[in-house]
């Protein structure tokens, strides 16, 4: 079983040896500018141009709720865009968060932990602009990555 923990501080500056991947919950419009990403922004520019190069091919490759997709920003840290949301307003059908989706990429996203024997470091994904409960997020996180035995740090900025 992976170590699960909540830590103050900054999920772009994560506090593990070995090799690192920050993960977050982008949406399937392509929109980047708003929230955690805003962060991962002003530290590296790649997270956000390879997330607008894959939106802007969607029609030839795997874009789309459920998909992730992993740069690499530092020789051991990598930066997991997954697609868990649709869209970036709440509306009739509720907040934008896909629970579904999210499992999926959290699933996606344990093969390359495991693969590169990584740990995991997130903000509470999916908690903030996409209107998802962190109740129902955190067993999806434990499941998918704890109990695979890779360790997540989950970081609160306040």
């Amino acid at each position: 079983m992976g170590d699960f923990r909540i830590v103050r501080g900054d999920a772009t500056s994560p506090q593990a040896k070995g090799p690192k991947i920050i993960a977050h919950v982008c949406n399937d419009l392509g929109g980047w500018g708003k929230g955690f990403v805003l962060a991962v922004s002003r530290r590296w520019p790649e997270p956000e141009r390879d997330y607008r190069q894959w939106h802007r091919q969607r029609a030839g490759n795997d874009f789309g709720l459920g998909a992730t997709r992993l740069v690499r920003v530092a020789p051991e840290v990598w930066v997991a865009n997954m697609v868990g949301q649709r869209g970036m307003r709440r509306g009739s059908s509720g907040p934008p968060i896909r629970y579904d989706a999210v499992q999926r990429c959290l699933d996606a996203l344990a093969v390359h932990a495991e693969e590169r024997a990584a740990s995991v470091h997130m903000p509470r994904i999916g908690c903030g602009l996409a209107g998802g409960s962190w109740q129902r997020i955190e067993p999806l996180i434990r499941r998918a990555l704890c109990e695979r035995g890779i360790s997540v740090t989950v970081y609160d900025r306040s």
